[in-house]
């Protein structure tokens, strides 16, 4: 049986996790961002969970993607459904993690081919 390593040829990858940190593609970023899939990662120019506005969910739709983990940080908290309604009524769904499982869902995701952003908020 022939064994083959699968390794992504485009996209990012959230390779590490810290406190008020996250590594992208090897490097950190210490403010909440978003990451598609593939390309640039971007701020996400929200703080904290208190801060949320549906506009920073509906920002999201430009990146046309499938699925969006949104990382409420280090507790999992669950986003107000009139946050994210843009989202849902486009046909993209929203799961809801803590940074951990946020990133380590994110990974196995883009890993399949899928069209995944991760919105994570470090705090």
């Amino acid at each position: 049986m022939k064994f083959q390593l699968d390794a992504a040829l485009t996209g990012n990858v959230l390779s590490r996790v810290e406190p008020g940190c996250v590594w992208v593609n090897g490097t950190a970023h210490t403010e909440s961002v978003i990451v598609p899939w593939a390309g640039a990662v971007e701020p996400w120019g929200v703080a904290t969970f208190e801060d949320l506005s549906s506009e920073h969910f509906e920002r999201l739709l430009a990146f046309k993607p499938e699925l969006v983990l949104f990382s409420s940080g280090a507790t999992l908290r669950f986003a107000h459904p009139r946050l994210t309604q843009h989202l849902m009524a486009a046909g993209v769904g929203v799961d809801c993690m803590d940074l951990h499982a946020a990133c380590r869902t994110y990974n196995v995701l883009t890993a399949e081919g899928r069209k995944v952003i991760a919105a994570l908020l470090l705090k």
